[in-house]
């Protein structure tokens, strides 16, 4: 899912020089949303009204998110966007902690802050507080609200109903947003390229991650996902190397390998030190 993520970069940077955001937003959910109900119609109808309620908060608080990422990047330099955006990898534990009751050990902490500087050297040239920087921070927390509400109310059972519900209303809020700001109506792509780019973000990059989402929340710890999900400039730094023309830096390597290292931490030490222990009992 991270990864799919990371692919759709520099297709955006693209796109966006002929459609502009909010409208490409809305297009592309609106799209991902009707592959969703063609492929599962009857999916929302099998959620609890209780289990439906908590996907329409979760896609609300998702589209807000978008939304004011998407404000705060017109006030903001791209690098200092995405760094502040992927401060939900701090704000996930702390709000985890705070509401769901979480404990966090040393070792997540010292992945969540491998991760963050990983995510500074690999993004940032140069910072500044303002008005962008401040929407944007709003959006980081409301994405590490959206993880955490997922860790908390997603069962594999309802992720295909609740990953539907939250796209459409996810489609819902940018489609008002591209309704309200600019030119009157949405604008469309108009190169067939451009919609192959859309197409592709919508259902690799947004239902079936949506969905990849859901799914795995239902059975990793909230701060775990955040950590493993601050990959995802990382694969865009890979993928604008490999397919988008770029040339590697040394912040590439440093920032990514931090990160890389981040991930490592909070999914392979753990394990190795459990399946030690049941060794050691074992013999």
């Amino acid at each position: 899912m991270t990864a799919s993520w990371g692919s759709t970069f520099f297709l955006i940077k693209d796109l966006l020089d002929r459609v502009p955001t909010v409208d490409f937003l809305a297009v592309r959910f609106l799209v991902a949303g009707a592959a969703m109900l063609l492929v599962a119609p009857r999916a929302i109808a099998r959620l609890s009204p209780e289990t439906r309620r908590r996907a329409l908060l979760l896609g609300g608080v998702y589209g807000v998110a978008q939304i004011l990422q998407t404000s705060g990047l017109a006030h903001t330099p791209a690098s200092v966007s995405g760094f502040i955006t992927g401060l939900y990898v701090v704000a996930t534990p702390i709000i985890a902690a705070w509401l769901l009751r979480t404990r966090i050990n040393a070792l997540t902490w010292a992945a969540v802050a491998l991760a963050t500087a990983g995510l500074g050297v690999l993004t940032l040239d140069g910072f500044s507080i303002g008005y962008g920087e401040a929407i944007t921070l709003v959006a980081a927390i409301l994405y590490a609200c959206h993880i955490v509400g997922l860790g908390a109310w997603s069962t594999p059972s309802d992720a295909l109903g609740m990953s539907i519900l939250q796209v459409l209303v996810i489609a819902a809020i940018c489609l008002v947003a591209a309704l309200t700001t600019g030119a009157p109506g949405v604008v469309l792509p108009e190169r067939g390229s451009d919609w192959v780019s859309v197409v592709y973000m919508a259902l690799v990059a947004g239902a079936a991650a949506m969905l990849a989402q859901t799914w795995a929340q239902a059975h990793l710890p909230p701060t775990r996902c955040a950590i493993i999900m601050s990959m995802e400039p990382v694969f865009a730094a890979f993928f604008a190397v490999l397919l988008g023309g770029e040339s590697i830096t040394g912040r590439m390597v440093v920032g990514g390998s931090m990160v890389l290292a981040a991930m490592v931490a909070v999914e392979v030490l753990p394990r190795r030190r459990i399946e030690a222990e049941v060794t050691h009992l074992v013999v």
